[in-house]
């Protein structure tokens, strides 16, 4: 996952609403979202070469996200898959202790953001400051930097969602959301250690680049009625559309 924008406590309707695009090579191997059978209560889409996810919830009420940081000297290709995080946060008897023992284990893996919680509260751990922070009331956005730092596509995601946040109705909506794949000025570009036709490629809200790119969209709405919705539009190399899973549900022992 590689662009997030949510709205934490602002809708009167939706507690948390998120839209998100996974950026990745077309050909590593991918599931769309589904009811997982090694757990059953989990919907998400599935990475089948390292058997994680970057995003999902739970029949609990549950959600959780993960983005990476962006910075190749920090990366070792000996380290666990960042995927399974998703889905320990997920499946964890104690979600919030598990989260409290990130610092610990954080090394274990390559440079990550994960963003994780339920209806209730809601937090972000940086695994490159071994933080975590309650997220404030508010839309934010996490791309492969830090929570809420200021990128061009991170900026213009959160005006996106803040501008089409009052005409919510569906996950439908907002499945366009992030749809820009105009790269952002040179003037305005990061430096996060990849050569600069690189930096361009990843500037855009939506990506396309050879052989990588945004290849979901997803969407995420919990209501204050207990229901859960949930929306994934997958996209082919050339940026158009290819499937799409809607699954609405209850959410258990939530009132």
């Amino acid at each position: 996952m590689c662009l997030i924008a949510l709205a934490w406590q602002v809708h009167p309707r939706y507690p948390l609403i998120v839209v998100a695009n996974r950026d990745e090579f077309f050909e590593r191997p991918t599931d769309l979202a589904h009811w997982w059978p090694d757990h059953s209560s989990l919907f998400a889409g599935r990475d089948l070469e390292g058997g994680g996810t970057w995003l999902g919830v739970t029949r609990e009420g549950r959600f959780a996200a993960l983005t990476n940081f962006r910075d190749p000297t920090r990366n070792s290709p000996d380290r666990r898959s960042r995927g399974e995080l998703v889905v320990n946060a997920l499946t964890a008897d104690d979600e919030q202790s598990w989260l409290g023992r990130l610092e610990a284990t954080a090394a274990a893996y390559n440079p990550f953001n994960l963003l994780a919680g339920n209806l209730d509260q809601l937090f972000v751990f940086a695994s490159t400051t071994l933080k975590l922070r309650p997220v404030p009331p508010g839309i934010h956005g996490l791309s492969n930097h830090l929570f809420n730092t200021p990128w061009p596509k991170l900026e213009q995601a959160r005006k996106a969602l803040a501008d089409a946040i009052d005409g919510i109705d569906t996950p439908a909506d907002l499945l366009q959301l992030l749809n820009d794949d105009t790269p952002a000025p040179d003037a305005d570009l990061p430096v996060t250690g990849v050569p600069l036709e690189w930096e361009r490629r990843l500037s855009s809200c939506f990506i396309r680049a050879p052989g990588y790119g945004t290849r979901s969209t997803s969407v995420v709405m919990f209501d204050r009625n207990a229901q859960c919705e949930f929306a994934e539009q997958t996209w082919n190399p050339d940026g158009t559309p290819s499937g799409r899973v809607f699954e609405r549900f209850s959410l258990s022992g939530v009132s």
